[in-house]
């Protein structure tokens, strides 16, 4: 059984996030809440702080602190899976396996606010809203979701790598060409067209094209779950 290396690339995230994760927390854990934060903790508490109050403006102040430490992770995840590419690593957010996961998590928990919100009998009512003729399409509507927000991660990563992977050929075939006029040459050459071109492109297509759909995930999922919860509950202390 041949493995692919998209595998490889999402155990080595996964084990490299969760250690600095580990390690994070026992820093945290470690200082006195009497005294001024300073070095890895100080921006740590900022995104921590600044998550917690997106979640809290969507959820509320009592649900908020639940659903903050996975908001946090989707962040820091996603983020990293995103821009994983500049190194060399092939991205596992293009894999639509893991968006697919990422996705479905984030659907589950709709799904759980939904029946918690509106009951097992409401939750299966609202198939037949308005009217019992609408049970199919509040059935695909009711996939939608999972099947929009794993599709839009993954094609955009996708398409990144894609249009990454055009321009170094694009490069190389100037280089070979520029060469080519002054002597004769076999093969490829040192693809020197490249380090001028390219690291404008990963500015946009890794780094802020990977922000902008982080943000949009991590955006849906707090707006999505929070639409499913009552008013009067946000505001429950």
């Amino acid at each position: 059984m041949t493995i692919q290396s998209d595998v490889y690339a999402i155990i080595l995230l996964t084990v490299l996030l969760s250690a600095a994760m580990i390690w994070i927390s026992k820093k945290i854990d470690k200082t006195d809440p009497l005294d001024k934060p300073k070095g890895i903790i100080v921006p740590v508490l900022i995104g921590m702080e600044s998550v917690y109050n997106q979640v809290k403006d969507s959820v509320g102040k009592h649900y908020a602190e639940n659903l903050t430490p996975y908001i946090v992770v989707l962040w820091v995840y996603i983020f990293t899976a995103n821009i994983i590419s500049l190194f060399g690593i092939s991205s596992p957010t293009a894999n639509f396996s893991v968006t697919l996961l990422l996705a479905l998590i984030t659907w589950i928990l709709i799904q759980i606010a939904e029946f918690k919100f509106m009951g097992v009998g409401g939750y299966f009512h609202s198939f037949l809203e308005p009217i019992p003729v609408m049970l199919p399409m509040n059935i695909f509507g009711k996939f939608s979701t999972l099947v929009s927000m794993s599709l839009r991660l993954f094609g955009n990563i996708l398409c990144g790598g894609i249009m990454m992977e055009l321009v170094y050929s694009f490069c190389q075939f100037l280089s070979n060409s520029l060469i080519g006029l002054f002597v004769s040459v076999e093969g490829n050459v040192f693809n020197f067209i490249a380090p001028v071109i390219a690291p404008v492109l990963h500015a946009y297509f890794d780094i802020f094209s990977g922000a902008i759909q982080t943000l949009v995930f991590v955006t849906l999922t707090v707006v999505l779950i929070g639409n499913d919860i009552p008013e009067e509950y946000k505001d429950k202390a």
